[in-house]
């Protein structure tokens, strides 16, 4: 009997391992939909201040832009098995933590890895270095490294000064110990043919002071992809776009959004670069000259799709603009300050589809197989467009169960319906939260288990502290939990803009200044989420 109840116990556990989701990439897949469905403790009816909450808290060197990933099951050497929750900072630091528990030996980091050495001159980047305040005190890692665990290996870009010069490099290290990989770091490079800004004999030359890598790194085919802009829109500066491969860190192809003319980075408030089953890529560019109309080649305020690489060349196979481009453009009001969200394959009009909105606030529903181009009268060329909907976006929507979900800057959080039979967006909010947030919204994420017991997180971070909030994702007006509701207990630490929660295996694990936060249900047993006896 003993045995028999030893063998269940075994393959129970066994079960739970197997069910444990990974997060290993901004907003949980290459389509950027924010969605995790394989969440089963967590439900509404569990999450409230009663008995749900902060469970313990980790120090980190630096601000936490970058969103924290999540792989179960890590043989670490030397410290067995863990689930680990990863966490890169500005201070250009990578940490891998126990995601369960902070008790015993796992109050110390299971590794970390620096990238700086001061005592060589190998620093961080200050903001008077590059005269901007967007990113304070320093700049070191802000896109979202992403995760590949067939090879156990943590892509991440991080930028630094040495010895009077700035530097940029991908790094590839093991998830197991922190340790390069492949041979890297690899310094990032790259030039093309063009005459814009900064052009010399030519060519336009990758400038590691005056680029930051800010969209959230994407890995797919054997390849990652990296996006960058600026800091503070300081020129002259274009936007790029390189791949590099995934074992050997060779640069295998690199893009310029602009390259005879200027600015077009790729912003997506830290939104990771999205791609489809057939390996296109989709990005968002910001305020720069468009004239591709024309017969040129700079895609200011575009979204644009760029197939897999060929002869080391991205080559753009379709795009949208736009009608108030010049506007748009003029006014500052950038496109691409908003990540490109890829729904599902349909089975109505328009197989394809991509939402995309910037600080405007117009919600763009676009055909990925026909975009549209450019319209100078309108944009009704495309599938849909909800103008004004939203307040301007500097984060991206996230998607579950046939409704799409915006954080606008000075709005409340909406939910609008997707109709699979017409292929068309409700016209107006099919559900709002009461609570207004001002810049910036954020970048909702949900749980569900399949199509139930959904929830949207969000942070609110338009204050100095930042705020975990949890929604019924069914009725956006049923507030399940915030993080003031028992502040001393709960909170999170200083507001990091942009930042983004991630759930997973009944956790929720908070960004924010110095800090990572990890709530869940109280008095549960944190390595397995089951009740404790």
């Amino acid at each position: 009997m003993k045995s028999l109840c030893l063998a269940t116990l075994i393959l129970s556990l066994a079960a739970l391992a197997s069910a444990q989701v990974r997060v290993t990439t901004f907003h949980n897949d290459n389509s950027r939909t924010g969605q995790n469905t394989s969440e089963t403790i967590l439900t509404p009816a569990n999450v409230h201040v009663t008995t749900f909450g902060k469970l313990f808290s980790q120090a980190v060197d630096g601000f936490v832009y970058a969103q924290p990933l999540y792989v179960p099951n890590v043989s670490i050497p030397s410290k067995g098995t863990h689930n680990v929750v990863y966490v890169a900072t500005e201070h250009d630091s990578v940490y891998a933590f126990d995601a369960d528990n902070n008790t015993g030996s796992n109050a110390s980091p299971l590794w970390k890895t620096s990238f700086i050495n001061p005592s060589q001159g190998i620093t961080t980047v200050s903001s008077n270095d590059v005269g901007c305040s967007d990113l304070i005190p320093e700049i070191g890692v802000t896109g979202t490294p992403v995760i590949d665990t067939a090879s156990g290996t943590l892509y991440v870009v991080a930028k630094t000064k040495e010895r009077g010069k700035f530097v940029q490099r991908l790094h590839a290290l093991d998830i197991a110990t922190g340790a390069e990989k492949f041979g890297g770091p690899v310094v990032i490079r790259a030039k093309v043919k063009g005459s814009g800004d900064g052009s010399v004999n030519g060519f336009i030359t990758f400038d590691p002071l005056r680029h930051s890598q800010r969209p959230g790194l994407l890995l797919q085919s054997g390849a990652v992809y990296i996006g960058w802009a600026s800091h503070c829109d300081i020129g002259p500066y274009h936007g790029w776009i390189m791949s590099y491969d995934t074992q050997t860190l060779a640069q295998k192809a690199v893009w310029n959004s602009t390259p005879d003319a200027g600015l077009g980075g790729f912003w997506a408030s830290g939104a990771g670069l999205a791609a489809d089953a057939r390996f296109n890529l989709f990005v968002a560019s910001g305020n720069g000259t468009f004239d591709v109309d024309g017969g040129g080649r700079d895609f200011g305020d575009s979204i644009i799709k760029l197939p897999l690489p060929t002869t080391n060349r991205f080559k753009v196979s379709d795009y949208f603009t736009p009608y108030d481009q010049d506007s748009l453009e003029n006014g500052d009001v950038d496109l691409g300050s908003g990540g490109v969200l890829l729904l599902p394959d349909q089975t109505g009009p328009h197989r394809h589809l991509l939402v995309q909105a910037g600080k405007e606030g117009t919600v763009y529903l676009i055909d990925r197989d026909h975009m549209g181009h450019y319209n100078p009268n309108n944009n009704d060329q495309i599938v849909q467009h909800l103008d004004l909907a939203v307040g301007g976006v500097w984060a991206m929507p996230a998607w579950w169960n046939n409704n799409v979900y915006f954080g606008g800057s000075y709005d409340f959080i909406k939910m609008y319906a997707f109709n699979p039979s017409t292929g068309l967006l409700s016209t107006s909010p099919t559900s709002e939260s009461a609570v207004f947030i001002s810049y910036p919204g954020p970048t909702p994420s949900i749980s569900a288990n399949g199509d139930s017991n959904g929830i949207a997180w969000v942070l609110q971070t338009d204050g100095s502290s930042c705020i975990l909030r949890a929604y019924d994702a069914t009725n956006l007006d049923n507030e399940l939990y915030d993080s003031t509701q028992n502040s001393s207990r709960d909170g999170a630490g200083g507001a990091v803009k942009f930042a983004v929660p991630t759930i997973a295996n009944g956790k929720v694990y908070v960004p924010a200044v110095k800090t990572l936060s990890v709530y869940g249900l109280l008095g549960t047993n944190q390595a397995t989420g089951s009740a404790a006896q």
